[in-house]
């Protein structure tokens, strides 16, 4: 799937570090910043993640909501939030969504062609509150 300016961005529902989410629900009429990343527990990934985790009061103050993915389990992701936590002291406030089956990273186009299909691509949406 190819989404392109102006597309309403597909909505899904998904098991998160936060719980289970129905994604148009969760966003709102919020901006929102929907971001993957290949995999948990890498050094890239972290500080990307962290990156966002410490400019958190700036999203909020701009009515943005973070959202991230990979194609880990839960259980990789809370694992992988706590270790953050513990060994940085940067906590995650936002969401990461598991997906293992890859539904949600096919429908935004997020696995590379002729790549790897067992790991989302770094990919940044910028939704606005109209969901576009």
């Amino acid at each position: 799937m190819s989404l392109r300016l102006g597309d309403i961005a597909p909505d899904f529902s998904a098991d998160t570090t936060l719980g289970h989410i129905n994604f148009h629900e969760f966003i709102g009429d919020s901006w929102v910043l929907f971001f993957s990343h290949p995999a948990d527990f890498t050094p890239v990934c972290t500080t990307e993640m962290s990156g966002f985790a410490l400019d958190q009061d700036f999203f909020d103050s701009k009515d943005t909501l973070l959202v991230g993915l990979s194609i880990d389990s839960i259980h990789s992701h809370i694992a992988w939030v706590n270790n953050v936590k513990k060994n940085t002291g940067v906590l995650f406030e936002f969401p990461i969504i598991a997906d293992i089956d890859m539904s949600v990273s096919k429908r935004y186009g997020m696995l590379q062609p002729g790549e790897s299909e067992t790991a989302a691509v770094r990919a940044v949406f910028f939704i606005d509150p109209n969901g576009k």
